[in-house]
């Protein structure tokens, strides 16, 4: 596969995860503002813009505007809007890769997101582009499972899918334990709501809401799709398969990050994380994760042209 088809498909899904994390955060985080509780309007938004706009000084956004700043914001990396069309940029340049399917879906759905004229004040029209997101989010993944070749290809949008997930988790997980104090039933319904994972967890788990049970559960849960460690191990079974599919020799980077990787999130407690540093044991996660992007970066997109021929 050509390391720029391979690109286009990695970030394509990258930003439509992206996308699809912001659609649930925010949805949640709309729903708990309109319920008396300990936490301010002003510190749930703070938490939904912190853990959304990464970089930004979220500490200096005016809750008024924190709905279209995660919605709409045409300056805003991290808006839904600019995360949709960078999705379909991407697969705008290998259409030829994936399904006609796959095009048609995710080119209607940046029309009808980016065919809304929304205003700042506007929260039912940016609350109407999240409900077309969520929905769209499904059918999307849906019809990419169903409609193209699991090869090659398939497994660069399930590592794109995948690392942002992890990273995504992580770092929600962060911004909701790091006010853990002042959290109330309310906030951790949230928090599960966020991952998708509210009624999962109550089967599993029961509807007991504790803190650490629910850490538990979205960081070292094997079996549900919205956990870190469910991500991690969709992201070896990509990162082998795209070896074994590859000519290239120089994996052995990749193979022992995403091994340390899996070993952090597989052979832990989750009293062992709780007792020790959270903050520190997710960042950890984190930069691990990026550490991987480069290396897959390096050794599939960007490698030099002696490497080309060596293999």
């Amino acid at each position: 596969m050509l390391s720029r088809v391979a690109d286009s498909l990695y970030w394509m899904s990258r930003y439509f995860e992206r996308a699809d994390n912001a659609s649930r955060v925010v949805e949640a985080t709309y729903g708990l503002i309109l319920n008396p509780a300990k936490f301010s309007t002003d510190e749930r938004w703070f938490r939904a813009v912190s853990s959304l706009a990464r970089g930004t000084t979220s500490a200096n956004v005016d809750p008024q505007r924190a709905l279209f700043l995660l919605v709409a914001d045409p300056e805003g990396a991290f808006s839904i809007m600019k995360c949709i069309g960078g999705a379909r940029e991407n697969a705008r340049q290998v259409r030829e890769e994936i399904s006609s399917e796959m095009w048609e879906h995710l080119n209607k759905l940046f029309h009808e997101v980016t065919g809304t004229d929304l205003h700042a004040d506007d929260d039912a029209g940016a609350m109407r582009i999240v409900n077309i997101v969520r929905e769209g989010a499904y059918r999307f993944h849906g019809i990419t499972d169903t409609t193209i070749n699991h090869g090659e290809g398939w497994h660069f949008i399930q590592l794109g899918k995948y690392i942002e997930r992890a990273c995504n988790l992580s770092i929600l997980l962060d911004a909701y334990f790091s006010v853990e104090k002042n959290a109330d039933d309310l906030d951790w319904v949230g928090l599960l709501s966020s991952c998708a994972a509210f009624e999962a967890y109550c089967k599993v788990c029961t509807a007991e809401l504790k803190p650490e049970r629910i850490a538990d559960f979205i960081l070292l849960q094997p079996e549900f799709p919205y956990s870190v460690r469910y991500s991690l191990d969709r992201m070896h079974h990509a990162l082998t398969s795209i070896s074994n599919r590859s000519l290239s020799r120089r994996t052995g980077k990749i193979e022992r990050l995403i091994g340390r990787l899996r070993s952090a999130v597989t052979y832990v407690q989750i009293g062992e994380v709780i007792r020790g540093d959270l903050h520190m044991y997710l960042a950890a996660i984190i930069e691990q994760c990026r550490d991987l992007h480069a290396a897959v970066h390096e050794v599939y997109i960007e490698y030099p042209i002696e490497v080309a021929f060596e293999s």
